[in-house]
Parts: C-alpha cells; structure tokens; sequence
C-alpha cells in the first residue's frame, strides 16, 4: 500500500542533526552508495553552514526523521572543475536542480517511504519553480532505480552509456508519475 504523502515531511538540516546524520552514514545499507561517512558529514556542515549552494533536509514521517534529501544546483557545477570528470553536465540545462536521497532507517528501507518522499520533494520543488529535475542513482543501486522510476523519474536516453559505469541519470517526467 503506497505511502500517503501527507505523512511526509521534510525539515532543514541543522547542526543539532549532525549526530544522527553520521549515525545514518554509518549504517551500512548507507555505506553502500555513499563516501567516507566523515567526509560526507563535512559536505553536509559546507551546506548547513553557506559555504556549498546545495539544500539539505531530513526527510520526516509522521514528524519523525528517518532520512535525508538534498538538491543542488546544476548551473553552480557546470564549471572546468566538475565537468572535466563529469562532461554530461554540460548538456543539462544550467537551471536544473539535482536531487540525492537516503533512508536513514534500514527497516523503513523497501517501503515505499523514498518513492513517497520524492515525490513530495518533487512537488516542492516545482513549487520553487524548478521545472528540470534529475537523479543520478548508481546503475548497480536497482532498489533507488526502481524508487526513482516509481515516483515518475526516467532515464534521459541521450546521455545513457555516456556518464561512466557509476551514473544513471534520471530525470522527473510529470506524466510518467505511477504513485497515484
């Protein structure tokens, strides 16, 4: 049974939140697709703290955190630095936003809770104006794939084959949405 979105919310990242944040990036369901845990936890104090552009939150169920989702702006990495390595940035438009996500919680894992949960974050981010919205899930992560296309997100065909074996980018289609 697919997850109400009304029980779905989402509360900026603050410093109080980096203990349980780097519990998260721990756990090894995490581990998996994300870096250095402590690395990752001083990406997150960059944003918390102004000096990285991209948005962090927690993502909340019935008030109660259990993730995390972030988006950041493609226009602010599409730059020498980031496209030498990652030259499909230059082919999405400077406007679009980027979205990572992470269940937090290993038994809130396969529940529907990150479908639910982006696309909620989709629709606020809508509601900010963004119009273009990717993912870039690892191939190999068949579980974020399939989240992913379940809350209407679809690979962007011109560009598979062509960001590395580590990257699918995906982006929303407000049509292809199958969460009712």
């Amino acid at each position: 049974m697919p997850i109400d979105r009304a029980r779905i919310g989402f509360a900026p990242v603050e410093p109080k939140h980096y203990p349980l944040l780097l519990a998260w990036l721990n756990r090894p369901h995490v581990r998996e697709w994300w870096g250095d845990p402590d690395e990752e936890l001083g990406f997150i104090r960059d944003m918390v703290e102004g000096r990285d552009t991209t948005r962090p939150f927690l993502i909340t169920l019935d008030g109660e955190p259990l993730g995390y989702i972030q988006y950041w702006f493609l226009g602010h990495h599409q730059n020498e630095e980031w496209t030498k390595d990652n030259p499909w940035l230059a082919e999405l438009p400077q406007e679009a936003v980027g979205v990572d996500l992470s269940i937090g919680e290993a038994d809130k894992v396969s529940l529907g809770i990150g479908s639910a949960a982006l696309v909620a974050f989709v629709a606020y981010l809508r509601g900010l104006g963004h119009e273009t919205i990717i993912i870039d899930p690892d191939p190999a992560n068949a579980r974020a794939v399939r989240a992913y296309a379940k809350a209407g997100f679809r690979p962007v065909p011109e560009l598979e084959g062509r960001t590395g074996d580590d990257v699918l980018i995906m982006q929303f289609d407000p049509k292809a949405n199958e969460i009712s």
